[in-house]
């Protein structure tokens, strides 16, 4: 690796995106990548550095470019929750069917995790496919109810979906759908909230 694409990975690291442009500036490669196959843009995203990710951004850097462990950019931000990443990045245009090592997309990881203001946003600003099912057979609907802790933010992220128009019924891999996972985790609310819709 040259100095100059060390250098334009380093400063999408730990953001700081004046040293970002001069590398780019010097020659440096967008789409160079590291040891694990992470690109400059996908660095910046983990670490929610909005600054660098606009400037990579404006030079054309790839949203999709996946590393050794099938992460993005674009998909990192459904991990991170970061609503301003996701904004960057759907200037852009990302690929919202690009799956993760998990075959998810973006929407799921976040629903799992909790991250309510991400989940809103990306449900209103993009036609992403509320009813994907990952590999192991699990919607977001699903992966909020099996992998949620049943709490204010998995409630309120069960009720974003719905009203999204997320399937309520439809089941995992074994047949048990979201609503028999919230009967038997004890999660009442989410329960009542997919009695009512149906």
């Amino acid at each position: 690796m040259n100095e100059q694409d060390r250098a334009v990975l380093d400063a999408a690291g730990t953001g700081d995106a004046t040293a970002v442009r001069a590398a780019l500036a010097a020659g440096a490669d967008r789409e160079a990548r590291d040891a694990h196959g992470r690109t400059a843009l996908l660095l910046a995203s983990l670490g929610d550095h909005a600054g660098a990710a606009r400037v990579l951004v404006a030079e054309g850097a790839d949203p999709d470019a996946q590393d050794h462990r099938d992460d993005s950019p674009w998909l990192a931000t459904g991990v991170t929750g970061s609503v301003e990443m996701m904004r960057v990045l759907l200037a852009a245009g990302p690929d919202l069917e690009l799956r993760n090592r998990f075959g998810g997309i973006a929407l799921i990881p976040a629903c799992e995790r909790g991250h309510v203001d991400y989940v809103r946003a990306l449900l209103r600003e993009t036609d992403i496919d509320v009813d994907h099912v990952n590999d192991l057979g699990w919607t977001a609907l699903l992966e909020a109810v099996i992998l949620g802790d049943g709490g204010r933010a998995h409630q309120e992220i069960v009720g974003l979906l719905i009203t999204a128009g997320a399937t309520p019924g439809l089941p995992d891999g074994e047949g048990v759908t979201a609503l028999h996972h919230a009967e038997q985790r004890g999660f009442t609310r989410i329960a009542d909230l997919l009695r009512a819709a149906g």
